[in-house]
């Protein structure tokens, strides 16, 4: 049996939908890697998931989406920041899948700018047909989920069967799922490249990503070091999410614990003043990026994993391999267009 075809307790089981274009490829990043230090640097490219832009929400909503069907949905409902990634995309997958989409937005960031409030995924959302709200408290999980469970009682008493995508803690991660099944594609690549991983580093934000990798790998077998970059809270308080998500899948998937506390590795250096906001930091990861490996990356979550990432590299020992989680994110620069356009016309 391949690592390909390995089981993971009851993950072939889940209801799934294939939204993805297929796999997506790891990449050599050599140019980097002589800038940064001695070690192999490469990247997974999570950008090329395809469907409205990609990123690595799509394979947290194949499983959600994939839900939303076996119990006969047809509207989803999702809650986020204004410039939300996972928004876009469930709305995306709600059309590709034939239903509507209703979005909350949040107003995590203080940011009084019209070019936020209407470009990048917000006119995404727009162009999919997403019904749209807003809310106005940015930090809270459990009041905005539960307007969301407000507006599904209204679309329910209109004749609709609404899907709530929750977002806090206390609900089965289903879109974790997403990232235990990337950890045995990741495992399968690597071993037909060649490659022997020491660490990958990724952004660490609601937890499906960094919980679902961790997860996926040491039900592997695999005890690569995983690196989580906070880009929403502190790594005291995201150490819990994670450990928690770890605890829901096994739970989820019928299976033992199989992710330790000495497993779950977080850095807040990069965080800077707090979710969504940018910095030199940010401009910097995104120059290097763009300039050495013609990666783009966002200023909410890619940019400052990437900082972390190359100061893992700059630490790593001679000959060590190194991998960048590239979990996309795109749109959102367009929602940051002043403060990038500021920050690249004062370094041309």
């Amino acid at each position: 049996m391949t690592i390909r075809t390995r089981p993971i307790g009851k993950l072939d089981e889940m209801p799934h939908a294939r939204l993805m274009s297929g796999e997506t490829p790891v990449e050599d990043m050599p140019n980097l890697a002589a800038r940064a230090g001695a070690a192999r640097l490469y990247v997974k490219r999570d950008d090329l998931t395809g469907l409205a832009f990609g990123g690595n929400k799509v394979r947290q909503l194949e499983y959600y989406i994939g839900d939303a069907v076996a119990r006969g949905a047809d509207t989803i409902l999702i809650t986020g920041a204004v410039q939300s990634n996972f928004v876009r995309m469930a709305a995306a997958s709600a059309r590709k899948m034939g239903m509507e989409c209703h979005i909350q937005l949040e107003d995590r960031v203080p940011k009084n700018d019209p070019v936020y409030a209407t470009s990048g995924n917000v006119l995404i959302d727009k162009i999919l047909g997403a019904t749209l709200y807003s809310y106005a408290d940015g930090e809270d999980e459990a009041g905005a989920d539960a307007r969301l469970g407000e507006i599904a009682q209204e679309l329910s008493a209109k004749g609709r069967t609404p899907y709530i995508i929750h977002l806090a803690p206390g609900h089965p991660p289903l879109g974790a799922l997403g990232y235990v099944d990337a950890a045995r594609e990741l495992l399968w690549q690597c071993e037909a490249q060649g490659i022997e991983l020491d660490e990958i580093v990724l952004a660490s934000g609601s937890g499906h990503t960094h919980g679902g990798m961790l997860f996926g790998l040491r039900a592997l077998g695999c005890p690569v070091r995983v690196t989580g970059v906070c880009v929403r809270r502190s790594a005291q308080e995201q150490r819990g999410r994670i450990s928690g998500r770890c605890g829901e899948l096994a739970e989820l998937l019928d299976m033992e614990p199989v992710v330790e506390d000495g497993d779950i590795i977080l850095s807040d250096d990069h965080l800077g003043t707090g979710y969504g906001r940018v910095n030199d930091e940010v401009f910097d990861a995104m120059r290097m990026a763009a300039q050495s490996e013609g990666l783009i990356l966002d200023p909410v979550y890619t940019a400052k994993a990437f900082r972390g990432f190359l100061e893992c590299a700059k630490a790593a020992e001679e000959g060590q391999s190194l991998l960048f989680l590239h979990t996309g994110g795109t749109p959102a620069i367009f929602g940051y267009e002043r403060e990038l356009s500021a920050a690249f016309d004062a370094t041309a």
